[in-house]
């Protein structure tokens, strides 16, 4: 026969793991609808709202030298997505960081824009 001491002690662990499994589904819940109801932003419109202001077509109107266009992200070794994404992570000079701003995908999904944009200059 099972003593109430033991009957407490299985009934507390049951109802820690019924805590947790609720927890563990309204979680996942909750990232579902997170990620159902909002409307990702597509990379232009990621770029027109965060990076256009400084570069418009490709140009950059703080420094032009330092531009996105495809000969400019060469000369300066940001001609792939992890360069370009770690820049825009982090910033550097007056540029500032994004990652505060923008989750990891959507900084990846900018950077690989910034690349195909290049190779077409900006058409």
């Amino acid at each position: 026969m099972i003593s109430l001491t033991n009957l407490k002690k299985i009934f507390t662990a049951f109802l820690l793991i019924l805590t947790l499994a609720f927890v563990e589904i309204a979680t996942n819940s909750q990232m579902a609808i997170a990620d159902t109801a909002t409307n990702p932003a597509t990379a232009a419109e990621l770029f027109s709202a965060n990076c256009a202001g400084c570069h418009i077509n490709g140009s950059n109107i703080i420094r032009r030298g330092k531009n996105l266009k495809q000969k400019a992200l060469k000369k300066y070794g940001m001609d792939s997505i992890a360069n370009i994404s770690n820049l825009v992570t982090n910033g550097k000079g007056i540029m500032p960081a994004y990652k505060d701003r923008l989750t990891e995908q959507q900084i990846i999904d900018v950077s690989a824009y910034v690349l195909s944009q290049a190779e077409t200059d900006w058409k």
